[in-house]
């Protein structure tokens, strides 16, 4: 990795961890530069724009997160273990977050909500390719008669997502973890049930 890239890289960082805290609207130039230790024209030198930034240091955070998951289902072969490691893994970030600040998804689909559509659009990117990644490992279950086979993989997915990223905003805005952990123990026991075909282990 050159020099640039390292400096590119190192802002990626540093601004995902700002405007995760702080919020994209919250964070101004200076805060930016206030983080990175740079002048303007060493931002302006990576990026065109502030806006830009913004999109870049999301896809950064995503990528953080994505990392995590791929890990966790390295090792897992069965669908029933694959959704609950992916549940078990999200549920670290509720004190563990890759990125400072909770969840960068949740936290920039509510500030993206209408005063930024690029950032709102990839938002809604990354959520979908969350979702599809749970429909996928559902849908290979059901296909290898891992999984009941009349189950509504749409449904499913939404409730995973709702109730994670639910679970870790009441986490943050309490402080306190029990949240999560009420979240998990209701996730794990509602795949049991709806997923899991009678008999198998």
């Amino acid at each position: 990795m050159s020099k640039g890239e390292e400096t590119k890289t190192r802002i990626l960082q540093q601004a995902a961890e700002l405007f995760n805290q702080q919020g994209y609207a919250g964070s101004s130039i200076s805060d930016i530069m206030r983080v990175t230790g740079l002048q303007k024209g060493g931002i302006y030198n990576h990026f065109h724009s502030k806006d830009e930034l913004a999109l870049q240091a999301f896809d950064y955070a995503i990528a953080s997160i994505s990392k995590h998951y791929r890990m966790a289902l390295r090792s897992k072969r069965h669908a029933m273990e694959r959704v609950q490691a992916l549940i078990q893994v999200f549920s670290s970030f509720a004190e563990n977050p890759p990125i400072p600040g909770g969840c960068p998804l949740l936290n920039t689909a509510v500030e993206s909500d209408n005063a930024h559509p690029a950032l709102r659009e990839r938002t809604q990117q990354a959520m979908n390719s969350w979702l599809n990644m749970i429909r996928r490992i559902i849908q290979t279950g059901i296909e290898r008669g891992e999984i009941q086979p009349h189950v509504n993989t749409e449904e499913i997915a939404t409730i995973i997502v709702a109730t994670l990223e639910g679970a870790i905003m009441m986490s943050q805005l309490y402080d306190d973890t029990i949240y999560m952990q009420r979240a998990v123990n209701h996730l794990n026991h509602y795949t049991e049930n709806i997923l899991k075909i009678h008999g198998t282990n």
